[in-house]
C-alpha cells in the first residue's frame, strides 16, 4: 500500500482529507487498494483531530486559524493566486460564494466574512421565502475558509477555492451549516465504530448555444467514442484541471443524453466527498466556459430527454485490530455477501427513500427525471447490479469485492446540496443499523416490467412522483427530523414548498426551461 503522505513533499504539512479509494465511486465498480490523491496538496492542510464539528471560535482558535492562513496566503501569492472563493451550497443546491483577496485571507480565517442568513431560503430563481428560523433582512453569518481544503483552482487561473464553515457572530456553529451537519452525522457513526467511504457521480451536459436554449455541443451516439473525438481538447483540459486541483478521477465517459458526460471520482470520507463534488462541478463549469460552452447539471435539460443524475456511492467500514479496515458490504452471510450491519445500513436507506428524496431529488424538475425505465431508480427497491432499482448493490469483480462492494443511490440528482444529501443518507443508514432492519428480497428485473399486483406482492413501492409527495414524507419522518434538527428541517420544507408554488401550473417544457441553467 502506498503511503499517501509521500506526495506531500512540496508542502510542509500533511492533510487528513486525501481521497481514500477502497470504497467505490465509479459507475460499475471501483478498483481496490490505495491510490494517492492528485497534486497539489491543499495549501493550508495539517493533521488535525476530527471531533465531528468545527471548533468553537474563541480567541486562541481565531489566532491559530489566522497564523495558518497567513502562511497559506504566502504560498498562494507565490503561485500568482490573487483571490480565494469561499463557497457554500444553499438549500436549493446552488453553490454561492463570497471572495477575498489573498491579502485578506488571514482576516477571513480569524474573523470570517459576513453574509446574510437569508441565503438559506433563496429559491432557484433567487426569489426569497421565509421559514420559522430564517428569513428577512436581519442577522449575520460569518464564513470561515476551511484551510484543510484550500486549493488553487487550475480552471480559474489566479483563484483558489475553500469550502466555508459557517459561524454565528459569537463563534458558535451556525445551525443551518449543512457542512457542519454532515460532520456531526459522520461523528455519530464513528462513535459506534463505523466510517463511510463515499463519492458522487457527476453527470452534466454541454451546450454551444448562445441563447437560453440547449444545443448539444456534441452529436455522436450515446457512450460513443465519437463524443470523445468531438470534444477531445475540452475533455483533456478538464482532466488536467481536475488533476491539478487535487481531484482524483476514476472514470470519464460519454453518457446517454445528447451532449452528456459523466465523471466518477475516488471515494473519500463524507465531508471530503461533498467538497470534491462542489470543486469538480465548478471546475467543469469553468473549463466549459473556456471552450465557449455552457455546462448544466440540472436534473432535466430537455423535457423529452434523459436527465442528469448525481448517484451516490457508499460503503460502510469498521476497523479490525487484525485485518485493518473491513468493508461491511462484503464478506458476510447476508444478502449478496453483506454483513448484518451492512445490510441494515442499506435497509435503513431503502426504508426512508421517499423522505430522502426531499433532499436528494429536491427540485420540481427532479420528478421529470425520476421516471421508470430510464435508469433513474423510480421504485423503492434494491437489487444486485440492477440499474433500475433505486438502491443498486455493486458487488465488484471477483477478487476485489472486499474493497469494491458498495451501495449506489440512483434516485438522487444534481440539484441536491451534497452535504445535506449525505447527512440524511448517513442518518438513515445509522438508524437502520440501530434498528437491525432487514432488507427485503432483491429485485433483479426492471420493476416497471412487473404488474402492479406483482410489485405489491413483493413490497416494491413507486417513489414519490412529485416534490410535494417527497416533502410530505420528509416532514413526517422523525428520524430525519432528529438528525437534521428543527432549523434545517423547517428550512428545507420552506424552500421546497416555495419552489412548488413558484412552478405551480408550469408545463414540463416550462419547468425545464426555467431550471435548465440554475444548477
Amino acid at each position: 500500500m502506498v503511503d499517501q503522505r509521500q506526495r506531500l513533499q512540496p508542502f510542509e504539512h500533511d492533510t487528513r482529507l486525501l481521497p481514500e479509494t477502497t470504497g467505490c465511486s465509479s459507475y460499475d465498480a471501483c478498483s481496490g487498494g490505495a491510490r494517492t490523491a492528485a497534486s497539489p496538496t491543499p495549501i493550508g492542510s495539517i493533521i488535525v483531530e476530527d471531533s465531528g464539528q468545527p471548533s468553537p471560535l474563541d480567541g486562541n482558535e481565531r489566532a491559530r486559524l489566522g497564523a495558518r492562513a497567513a502562511e497559506a496566503a504566502r504560498r498562494l501569492a507565490g503561485q500568482d493566486i490573487v483571490a480565494v472563493a469561499l463557497t457554500w451550497v444553499d438549500v436549493s443546491g446552488i453553490t454561492r460564494t463570497k471572495t477575498v483577496p489573498v491579502s485578506r485571507l488571514e482576516h477571513a480565517a480569524s474573523w470570517g466574512v459576513g453574509m446574510s442568513p437569508v441565503f438559506d431560503v433563496f429559491l432557484l430563481d433567487d426569489s426569497i421565502v421565509s421559514g420559522r428560523y430564517v428569513g428577512g433582512p436581519t442577522g449575520d453569518v460569518r464564513l470561515h475558509p476551511d484551510l484543510d481544503r484550500l486549493v488553487p483552482m487550475a480552471a480559474l487561473p489566479g483563484w483558489a477555492h475553500a469550502p466555508a464553515a459557517r459561524y454565528a457572530q459569537d463563534g458558535t456553529v451556525h445551525p443551518l451549516d449543512t457542512r457542519a451537519l454532515l460532520r456531526r452525522e459522520t461523528a455519530r457513526l464513528a462513535a459506534d465504530g463505523w466510517s463511510v467511504r463515499t463519492a458522487f457521480e457527476i453527470e452534466w451536459a454541454v451546450s454551444d448555444s448562445d441563447g437560453d436554449g440547449f444545443s448539444p455541443a456534441c452529436h455522436g451516439p450515446a457512450y460513443g467514442m465519437t463524443r470523445i473525438s468531438e470534444l477531445s481538447g475540452y475533455l483533456r483540459d478538464l482532466l488536467r484541471a481536475l488533476d491539478a486541483s487535487g481531484v482524483s478521477v476514476d472514470q470519464l465517459h460519454p453518457e446517454y443524453a445528447a451532449g452528456q458526460y459523466e465523471l466518477s471520482v475516488a471515494a473519500e470520507d463524507p465531508v471530503g466527498a461533498a467538497d470534491t463534488a462542489v470543486l469538480a462541478r465548478e471546475t467543469i463549469r469553468a473549463v466549459s466556459m473556456e471552450h465557449d460552452m455552457i455546462a448544466t447539471f440540472s436534473p432535466k435539460v430537455e423535457a423529452d430527454a434523459v436527465g442528469n443524475g448525481a448517484h451516490v456511492h457508499l460503503s460502510l467500514w469498521r476497523e479490525d485490530a487484525a485485518e485493518g479496515a473491513v468493508n461491511a458490504m462484503a464478506g458476510g452471510g447476508g444478502p449478496c455477501g453483506m454483513t448484518a450491519a451492512g445490510a441494515s445500513f442499506a435497509a435503513g436507506i431503502l426504508h426512508r427513500l421517499p423522505a430522502l428524496l426531499a433532499v436528494g431529488a429536491p427540485a420540481v424538475a427532479s420528478y421529470l427525471r425520476l421516471v421508470p425505465s430510464h435508469w433513474a431508480g423510480a421504485f423503492a427497491c434494491w437489487g444486485p447490479e440492477n440499474r433500475e432499482a433505486a438502491l443498486r448493490f455493486i458487488t465488484g469483480a471477483q477478487g476485489e469485492r472486499a474493497s469494491a462492494a458498495n451501495l449506489e443511490v440512483k434516485c438522487f440528482d444534481g440539484a441536491a446540496n451534497p452535504y445535506l444529501a449525505l447527512a440524511a443518507l448517513l442518518a438513515a443508514g445509522r438508524a437502520g443499523i440501530g434498528a437491525e432492519l432487514a432488507l427485503p428480497e432483491p429485485v433483479e428485473v426492471d420493476p416497471a416490467s412487473l404488474t402492479a399486483d406483482e410489485r405489491s406482492a413483493r413490497g416494491i413501492r413507486p417513489l414519490p412522483s412529485s416534490l410535494a409527495e417527497s416533502v410530505a414524507a420528509f416532514e413526517a419522518d422523525l428520524v430525519l427530523r432528529e438528525a437534521l434538527g428543527e432549523a434545517v428541517t423547517d428550512t428545507v420544507s420552506a424552500v421546497r414548498r416555495g419552489e412548488i408554488e413558484l412552478l405551480d401550473g408550469a408545463t414540463p417544457q416550462e419547468i425545464t426551461e426555467i431550471t435548465r441553467w440554475r444548477h
